[in-house]
């Protein structure tokens, strides 16, 4: 089993309310020349919670960081003009949370961040690594 050291949450870039499926996330990452979706789990616009590539295989999501990260992407990021903004919905709000302490106490240790802790990127447009620091304290961040 891989050693997690930081869970990175990501947005996927698209369009206030636009439903995106792992399938088009994988479509893309394919067509980048990815093996799979980069991504560990998903968020969906409804608060859904889907699998992407499986845990136990580094993700494709930070550079750097992949061999010990696990990467939570969600639904949004951008505007209808394609600018950065924290699309969430109270759904995903409430999925984000309860996924993120689910890996943090699966996962004891490690420490959540935002894409752009480690990027020049906005992703995931919003401080995800303030936003989620007392659920990593609580499991021994």
């Amino acid at each position: 089993m891989r050693k997690i050291k930081e869970i990175i949450i990501h947005s996927t870039a698209t369009p206030e309310g636009r439903k995106t499926s792992v399938e088009d996330i994988r479509s893309w990452h394919k067509q980048r020349g990815w093996s799979d979706i980069g991504y560990h789990f998903v968020v969906q616009i409804d608060g859904s919670i889907s699998r992407g590539r499986p845990v136990n295989i580094s993700g494709a999501h930070c550079k750097g960081k992949n061999k010990s990260s696990i990467g939570v992407v969600y639904v949004g990021g951008c505007d209808s003009e394609m600018k950065a903004k924290d699309t969430r919905t109270q759904a995903q709000i409430d999925s984000l949370e309860y996924l993120v302490g689910y890996l943090c106490a699966t996962n004891p240790g490690a420490e959540v961040f935002g894409h752009r802790d480690f990027s020049p990127k906005e992703c995931p447009c919003y401080d995800a690594t303030s936003e989620y620091k007392s659920i990593a304290d609580k499991y021994g961040r």
